[in-house]
């Protein structure tokens, strides 16, 4: 099975060492810090330490910065001590804002948070250097 093909519903997996919680897209969205919270407990559960989610669950207020919704689910995720990657085509959300674009250049710049293309992504950011 290829690595971009999307869960039926939440899977743990193994990525080059890294316990990744890949959740499926039909699943409730991350639309505030009780959502977060909600993920960040089933992860915690399952022993993840990466929360994929797919962009079908991350709602258009999370791409506009100054709604404090991404801010607000990010910290959780910091508090927690859990990386989260938001996985799929962002282009219409970066497309019509410089700050949101700089946001995810930063983002993806280190290791907290990453806005990813595909699941072949994801795998090949946890990829070992050497």
């Amino acid at each position: 099975m290829a690595t971009d093909a999307v869960p039926p519903a939440e899977e743990l997996v193994t990525l080059h060492g890294v316990t990744v919680l890949r959740c499926a897209p039909g699943g409730p969205p991350l639309d505030g810090e009780s959502a977060a919270l909600d993920l960040i407990g089933d992860a915690g559960w399952r022993g993840a330490e990466l929360v994929a989610v797919p962009v079908e669950r991350v709602p258009d207020d999370f791409f506009r910065l100054r709604s404090g919704i991404a801010g607000a689910i990010v910290q959780k995720f910091v508090n927690y001590r859990l990386r989260l990657a938001v996985v799929g085509d962002i282009a219409r959300h970066v497309a019509g804002s410089q700050a949101l674009r700089d946001f995810v250049y930063e983002s993806n710049r280190g290791n907290q948070l990453w806005f990813l293309s595909g699941y072949d992504d994801l795998a090949e950011r946890l990829r070992p250097a050497g």
